[in-house]
């Protein structure tokens, strides 16, 4: 099932990723946002939890109609969050600790306010005119409605509502995949491919260690703006985007050609760390939510040369949370994998339920170790470690356009961002005490912290150093083959086989992703780790029974 020829040479192969959302991770100027210097100072912490490279959601300057992702300036840095001179301190300590950069990048969209998008709507005349997606309103019907109201063609925002935003100065339309603050590029010109190609090189050439690009599935449009078909299963309670399926205004096949260039800009670069420091190559990771069978082709035609290295696995998010259907992803993820590419996995991000709210406090434990034990590079959010859950969020404390835009529909992302929990003091160490968090912290940030929870040896925060620790020691569980893939029952199992050339121990994983206890068989063995953080050392073997929600980690010989 494993890829055997080829090695794991690379940062990003053999390291986890840990994303920052900054406005939430910590602030030091009192002004209840997250900022860079906040980063900084957290840093060490990092180092000791075990992670490799701290990927960072958007800190341009923007004009926060979705919080950064609305860029004004694609090579500055918001006043909100910093200066340009506290990027770079915080890069050069990072990797002077060992780890890497990673930045968000926002290709599909710039803000309204952007310099690009205001010259753009200016006249049809102006340089930048095709610049972004403009279009002409459809021709009047029988009922003879206004312009304003004859959008060119059915394709919905993803925050609710037409993607087409009427603009009276130039009398045309423009398209908007997300809020009409955002106008989408136009890809096919090559005139906005160079421009973001420089703006992307502006920080490489400061140092970054890769970008992860933001709904890189959306970048080309139909060229002919035809009607997505109508979706037939839409039942009128689900987001507006549901209605119809993308199929003209997202995956086209001309975005493998941006990504392979995307690539190439990055593959145009050296290391950013010294070979005493593990020196290698840029890394492309891509957010792509697409079956699997189309996600995989974002690899590229040659996977180790023209792909994104990590288009962003997000299948154990959206799978129902049982071992017979992660059992399933996990072997048509690895079956479908093109030889030579490297598979990935997400549990967690800024834009979905916080894990430990998915699928209960016990399961994330099991998650945690189904996350770290499988095959290729892990990508971690802020405060899972911690078992952070939800934030219940009161209507007048509603941030999220997309909370706004459709009332009732669930389409919040505040309760996934609230501070990060670091200490029992006031406002849990993430702000100054008589500050105000622009989230409410999460209930019993009091005694679920980080300083609290480094104190108990059996914690969340423990069980992630553990992990960590050990897919750091043993090339096995970050490089080894995955095999016998299955579920018995409630329990999901599966081997991880050492390396011919490297490290030769086996590990079996057991996770019981059910809540009730289940014997299981197993071959015999010595527990290197079990989630609930009892019984490591002792010996099993034939059979073993394991309680709702526990994972077991299992050195077989």
């Amino acid at each position: 099932m494993a890829d055997s020829e080829f090695a794991a040479t690379q940062w990003w192969q053999t390291g986890v990723i840990y994303q920052v959302y900054p406005r939430s991770f910590q602030d030091t100027d009192g002004d209840g946002v997250g900022d860079l210097r906040g980063i900084t100072a957290r840093l060490d912490y990092l180092v000791g939890l075990g992670v490799d490279a701290v990927w960072i959601s958007p800190f341009y300057p923007s004009s926060m109609a979705d919080f950064g992702y609305d860029v004004t300036d694609y090579t500055g840095v918001d006043p909100l969050f910093g200066t340009l001179e506290d990027f770079d301190a915080l890069l050069a300590a990072a990797h002077a600790k060992g780890l890497r950069v990673i930045l968000d990048f926002v290709p599909n969209h710039s803000s309204d306010q952007h310099p690009w998008f205001v010259e753009s709507r200016s006249s049809r005349e102006c340089p930048k005119r095709d610049w972004y997606l403009w279009h002409d309103a459809a021709p009047p019907g029988e009922d003879w409605r206004p312009a304003p109201e004859r959008v060119p063609n059915n394709w919905m925002s993803h925050f609710g509502g037409p993607a087409w935003t009427w603009d009276e100065g130039k009398q045309q339309f423009y398209l908007h995949s997300f809020l009409k603050e955002q106008p989408d590029l136009n890809w096919r010109n090559p005139e906005v491919r160079a421009a973001i190609y420089a703006a992307m090189r502006f920080w490489l050439d400061r140092g970054v260690d890769g970008f992860r690009m933001d709904v890189l599935w959306l970048l080309i449009k139909d060229e002919f703006f035809r009607d997505n078909p109508p979706n037939p299963v839409y039942d009128g309670a689900q987001h507006d985007v549901k209605r119809v399926l993308p199929v003209h205004n997202a995956d086209q096949s001309e975005t493998q050609e941006i990504v392979a260039e995307m690539r190439a800009v990055l593959d145009a670069y050296g290391p950013t760390m010294g070979a005493a420091n593990g020196g290698s190559s840029r890394v492309l990771i891509g957010e792509i939510y697409l079956p699997l069978p189309k996600l995989v082709r974002y690899y590229g035609a040659v996977p180790q040369l023209s792909g994104a290295n990590l288009p962003f696995n997000f299948h154990l998010i959206q799978t129902r949370w049982a071992a017979d259907a992660i059992a399933d992803v996990i072997r048509s993820y690895e079956a479908l994998l093109p030889a030579g590419a490297w598979p990935n996995y997400v549990l967690g991000n800024h834009d979905q339920p916080r894990l430990a709210s998915r699928i209960g406090a016990q399961q994330a434990r099991a998650a945690a170790m189904l996350l770290l034990t499988l095959r290729g590079t892990p990508t971690m959010y802020y405060g899972d470690e911690l078992g952070m859950a939800d934030v219940a969020i009161a209507p007048e404390q509603v941030r999220d356009p997309a909370e706004k835009n459709e009332p009732g529909k669930g389409r919040g992302r505040d309760p996934e961002r609230s501070p990060m929990l670091w200490v029992s003091a006031p406002n849990a160490g993430f702000t100054r005490p008589d500050a105000t968090p622009w989230l409410p912290l999460e209930k019993g940030w009091e005694t679920e912290n980080a300083a609290a929870q480094s104190q108990r040896p059996k914690s969340m925060l423990v069980l992630y150093r553990k992990l960590l620790a050990l897919r750091r020691q043993h090339d096995t569980l970050h490089s080894g083959a995955i095999a016998d893939v299955e579920a018995e029952g409630s329990v999901l199992r599966f081997r991880r086989v050492g390396l011919a050339d490297g490290e030769s121990t086996d590990f079996q994983v057991l996770l019981n992703l059910g809540m009730e206890v289940a014997t299981v068989k197993c071959a015999a063995g010595t527990v290197v780790l079990t989630t609930l953080l009892d019984g490591e050392g002792s010996r099993v073997g034939g059979a073993v029974t394991i309680e709702g929600g526990e994972g077991l980690l299992i050195a077989l010989g």
